[in-house]
């Protein structure tokens, strides 16, 4: 998958894996990195489907409507680059934590619907409910924040809700932020993602 890997300046810290929305690349999150832990090592990827030329990390038959199918696929994908990236840049697999937004932040939190040893922890701006009627693995020790819009069009705000129950009925630990401003990644979503990964790092 194409990438950019940023090594941190302390070891210590978790790797921030970086996940665009539709038609961004993987340099679109690198100033979100900074704002939430300058130290840590970044990983940002590029999804591996094209929409209209636009990346995603999987496909959609309409807005709002998933390709299961692929999504799994892309999930297992994204999953195996992960274990593939630990090994090339030598750091420490299960201390990752997502950062994703819009598309990025639903393949994040397939991730976490899919596979227990994914993720550490996971910042989710505006995602989804990634699949319905699957089981979700024990996600005692998981750490989620999810950033929503009370008037976004693209992902009402039961969709949030349903997910940090979700979420949250498989053992996790969920903060719900919620903005005005729509779809958009807002500063102050990104200022309150940052407070909360201080106190869960």
């Amino acid at each position: 998958m194409n990438h950019i890997f940023q090594e941190g300046s302390d070891r210590s810290k978790p790797t921030l894996l970086l996940l665009h929305g539709t038609g961004g690349t993987e340099r679109d999150l690198l100033p979100l990195a900074k704002e939430i832990d300058p130290e840590a090592n970044v990983l940002s990827v590029r999804g591996n489907v094209l929409e209209n030329g636009m990346p995603r990390f999987f496909k959609r038959l309409a807005e709002g409507v998933f390709d299961e199918e692929d999504l799994v696929l892309r999930t297992k994908e994204l999953y195996d680059f992960l274990d593939e990236a630990a090994d090339r840049y030598d750091f420490d697999r299960n201390n990752i934590v997502a950062v994703g937004y819009s598309n990025g932040a639903n393949i994040a939190g397939s991730l976490l619907f899919h596979y227990q040893d994914a993720l550490k922890a996971a910042i989710l701006h505006h995602p989804m409910v990634p699949r319905r009627g699957v089981e979700l693995p024990d996600l005692s020790t998981k750490h989620v924040f999810i950033a929503a819009g009370k008037n976004d069009p693209i992902c009402p705000s039961q969709e949030s809700e349903e997910l940090q129950s979700l979420l949250e009925n498989a053992g996790a630990n969920v903060v719900l932020h919620w903005e005005n401003m729509g779809h958009q990644l807002t500063y102050s979503e990104v200022q309150a993602a940052s407070t909360w990964y201080k106190k869960i790092d």
